[in-house]
């Protein structure tokens, strides 16, 4: 604990009780639900007892998950990054690095249920509850910077990736299989409502194949671009189930974007990319 609550600290840590906590630069405020960590957190059983720490070092503050056993996660404008579990007990190798504005942290359940912490980066804002701050950040360990692999929803390209991902979003357990580039495609259609098209994706092989043709280079896309972030270790084979659990796992595509595809506004967004 020694170094918080110093006026000068860099970076401040607000709570969901409104409680803000100041660190000084080369402190580390240590945080769980159990009572031997610096700020006990008030959570479900998908926070850890000691779950994640956050170092105030030059520049901003490192976020990094000393969990074994639970994902943590940051959140900010566009994105969310998953923290993986440590694999075993002792220092972490990486963390995301927040170097201005505002970051929120905490389980999966805290960042949906609007009870996480929030980092602030003091030179950024006038105070540590300011609105108005962007955050930035990249991911921090050993030799690598990932940034995290944000798609605008209102792309084609993320209609691609949500359908992809959609059957694990629904099975947790991962048992349900994945769409090919046939399924995705008719699905495409269906959620923008192209009953024309439907019937010519039916009944017209040349259809089919150029519309499977298109959603296939989005796929190839998604590829590249988890490759380029650095999100599957060097070598992995890219397969389907590699590429839906990455996107997945770092946040790219989450539960709660399935609500989008009840959601007729952005429907019909989608309706006037794909079909105007």
């Amino acid at each position: 604990m020694k170094g918080l609550e110093s006026s000068q600290a860099a970076v401040h840590v607000t709570t969901p009780s409104g409680r803000v906590i100041a660190i000084a630069d080369g402190a580390r405020l240590v945080f769980g639900r159990g009572p031997d960590a610096d700020l006990i957190v008030e959570a479900d059983r998908g926070l850890s007892r000691r779950a994640g720490a956050i170092t105030a070092i030059a520049g901003g503050a490192l976020v990094a998950n000393i969990s074994c056993t639970h994902a943590l996660y940051a959140e900010g404008d566009g994105f969310r990054i998953r923290l993986p579990r440590m694999d075993q007990p002792g220092e972490p190798s990486g963390g995301w690095f927040v170097r201005s504005g505002a970051a929120l942290v905490g389980s999966r359940a805290m960042l949906d249920g609007g009870q996480w912490l929030r980092i602030v980066i003091a030179d950024a804002a006038d105070s540590p509850d300011a609105d108005s701050t962007e955050p930035t950040g990249a991911w921090a360990g050993g030799d690598a910077t990932v940034l995290p692999l944000y798609l605008d929803p209102n792309t084609k390209l993320f209609l691609v990736a949500l359908i992809w991902c959609r059957p694990w979003l629904i099975d947790a357990a991962r048992s349900t299989p994945l769409p090919r580039t046939p399924e995705i495609a008719r699905a495409a259609l269906e959620i923008t409502d192209a009953h024309h098209e439907i019937a010519c994706f039916d009944e017209d092989p040349a259809f089919r194949d150029r519309l499977s043709a298109r959603v296939g280079e989005h796929l190839k896309v998604l590829r590249r671009k988890i490759v380029e972030r650095g999100l599957v270790r060097p070598g992995t084979r890219l397969s389907d189930e590699v590429v839906v659990g990455a996107l997945i796992e770092h946040g790219t595509i989450s539960p709660g974007d399935l609500d989008r595809l009840t959601d007729p506004a952005w429907c019909s967004r989608q309706e006037d990319l794909w079909w105007t």
